[in-house]
């Protein structure tokens, strides 16, 4: 099974068409550590991370992570061996924080890109998350919480994204 992200606007799994969001500059080959665009290819995804303060444990056949409060994900390019992984918060390393005061992390996949031997500055935390208004994102593909929800109940540990 694949996602497929045709257009800024639109992400298909099987019949069923959502609504979504991309990067404010658009997509491209050639990704840079916050550039603002979603990258081109064909990735694999990771695990569900979710906040259980939020809402229950959602039904899928992917591994589920609660969120913590010192949990991020490394964009730090000068620290090589945690770039584009999920760390334990350190003020020293620069990160983006998993467990957010708004909404747009409740529910999160990391997309693998970047992400076996990730290179610092080629771009990291590239994730489908929550979004209510469909701004676009840093480089990030979101849906709204019931497509989100929808799509989870859809797709495998197997599932692949594929973005041009």
């Amino acid at each position: 099974m694949t996602i497929l992200v045709k257009n800024k606007h639109s992400l298909q799994i099987d019949e069923f068409k959502f609504k979504c969001c991309i990067g404010k500059k658009g997509l491209t080959k050639n990704k840079k550590e916050g550039d603002k665009k979603t990258p081109k290819g064909i990735f694999e995804i990771e695990n569900l991370y979710y906040r259980k303060d939020r809402l229950g444990k959602p039904i899928t056949s992917l591994k589920c992570i609660e969120i913590e409060k010192d949990m991020g994900w490394c964009d730090d390019i000068n620290i090589p061996e945690k770039y584009n992984k999920r760390i334990k918060v350190e003020k020293k390393i620069k990160h983006e924080k998993l467990k957010r005061k708004d909404y747009k992390y409740d529910l999160l996949i990391p997309i693998k890109y970047n992400f076996n031997k990730p290179i610092p500055g080629l771009g990291s935390c590239i994730f489908i998350h929550l979004t209510k208004n469909f701004k676009p994102t840093a480089g990030c593909i979101a849906l709204n919480k019931n497509d989100f929800l929808i799509m989870l109940k859809l797709i495998k540990k197997n599932t692949k994204i594929k973005i041009f």
